[in-house]
């Protein structure tokens, strides 16, 4: 019953602006917006209006005008929803989306749930169930490449993958089905080594998109960047560089920061989520020996340590310390002070760091080798590449398990060959992993998951 009334929202921010819209979907969305809309000369009604035009008029309660909009007409099936849909673009302020919400709600329509409108694009079948996330990652998008990802999405890259590949599962199901129920027509001579190549074909491309989960993972939520160095080796001062503001203060006084310092930035595209950490170093303070007692917490979790070396003096106990705490991490090593006289080289740290971890000389003072940063930055994650062009980048943790669960599925087919075991056994394997990757389109999910996945939506999408 819920699925069938008219629904409304406001769609855009609710925040003072040029514009506001309220939308409102429906078998009633022109009714309801009818008994609230006036044309200019008050003769026309949103009925006698065609599909997909937008007209001129008021919006009213009763005798009471609330505001001058226009108003736009767009009928089932082509529209976000593939229900009639009324879009009220009126004047951008709080109060006023309010009152015109309130007065539609008034007249027939409820108000929606976050993320009904794309649900019910879902539920009548114009986007698939991977396409609707890649609408809210794509509002929620950080970095171009991010957008880039979403975008992809929800142009059907992830889709079309997965359709591909349970449309060459669900051949070798129909096949094998037809050979148990046709024996004496269908052979299976020769089958078993003809399946296991086809199988092999499709872990291999369950694998590959699982592997770029990670990748994606970082693309979408940002890269977890801890900031590590001894006391006054500049961290702060790299903080406020990457952020573009004075968000750390900074002093010749070691020993500043006591507590960490979260903020994120984008360098060249990439999202950073940099904690600032108090500087590394043996203390009988009690506030700062918890300081860095958290700020070796923080790296041990961290998807990317930099480690800040100051060129200005050479490397003591405290550098050992932290040298042991990226041991087996993502790691950069930045050389800063590279504007002071060295008494550091760049030599003398990478015979100190472990293998592989690069160096880079900066000057968080004086602006000074960030995009030799980037690139070895976009190099350590990246590979030195990201595109969306061609590549399909799995960004959903949803995804990425169904797919695993899929892959499993098809190495159990693979034991099967190997075990000589009868055809139907194959069939069971190969169609739970068929279910698997049908959970990542909505096309074999239940209820509760589907009102999970909205639920998380913003109002008004």
């Amino acid at each position: 019953m819920k699925q069938t009334e008219t629904i409304a929202a406001i769609a855009t921010a609710l925040s003072d602006s040029g514009i506001g819209i309220i939308r409102i979907s429906g078998s009633e969305a022109i009714p309801v917006g009818d008994r609230v809309y006036r044309s200019k000369n008050g003769c026309h009604s949103l009925k006698d209006y065609g599909s997909h035009t937008i007209h001129y008029g008021f919006i009213v309660d009763g005798d009471e005008v609330l505001d001058e909009v226009m108003v736009s007409v767009m009928k089932a099936p082509k529209t976000y929803t593939r229900e009639d849909t009324v879009e009220i673009n009126c004047h951008g302020g709080i109060l006023i989306m309010r009152r015109i919400l309130e007065a539609v709600l008034k007249n027939g329509a409820r108000l929606a749930e976050p993320g009904e409108f794309t649900k019910r694009a879902f539920l009548n079948g114009r986007i698939d169930l991977a396409k609707a996330e890649a609408v809210m990652d794509l509002i929620r998008s950080r970095n171009d490449y991010a957008r880039k990802a979403s975008f992809s999405q929800l142009e059907g890259s992830v889709s079309g993958c997965i359709r591909t590949l349970r449309q060459e599962i669900l051949t070798e199901l129909a096949f094998i089905e037809s050979a148990l129920d046709d024996p004496e027509h269908i052979s299976t001579e020769g089958y078993p080594e003809q399946l296991s190549g086809k199988v092999d074909q499709l872990i291999e491309a369950c694998g590959k998109l699982i592997a770029s989960a990670e990748n994606g993972r970082l693309l979408k939520e940002g890269i977890s960047t801890v900031i590590v160095g001894k006391p006054n080796a500049g961290k702060s001062s790299l903080l406020n560089l990457l952020a573009g503001r004075e968000r750390a203060i900074v002093t010749d006084i070691a020993g500043t920061t006591r507590d960490v310092l979260e903020e994120s930035v984008s360098l060249h595209g990439i999202s950073l989520n940099v904690i600032d950490t108090a500087g590394i170093r043996s203390t009988s303070d009690v506030v700062e020996k918890m300081g860095v007692e958290r700020a070796e917490q923080y790296a041990k979790k961290a998807d990317l340590l930099l480690y800040m070396a100051d060129s200005s003096i050479p490397l003591d106990e405290s550098d050992a310390h932290i040298l042991q705490l990226i041991q087996g991490k993502k790691c950069i090593a930045l050389l800063n002070k590279s504007d002071l006289a060295p008494v550091l080289t760049e030599e003398e740290l990478r015979e100190k760091l472990p293998e592989g971890v690069p160096v880079v000389r900066i000057s968080a003072k004086e602006n000074q080798g960030l995009d030799e940063f980037e690139k070895v930055l976009t190099d350590l994650f990246f590979s030195g590449k990201i595109s969306f062009n061609e590549e399909v980048v799995i960004t959903s943790m949803r995804h990425k398990e169904a797919l695993e669960s899929a892959r499993d599925s098809l190495l159990e087919v693979k034991k099967s060959l190997e075990a000589g075991m009868p055809e139907d056994f194959f069939s069971i394997d190969l169609m739970s992993a068929y279910s698997s990757l049908g959970e990542i389109i909505g096309e074999e999910v239940g209820e509760d998951l589907v009102n999970e996945i909205f639920s998380k939506f913003c109002m008004g999408k």
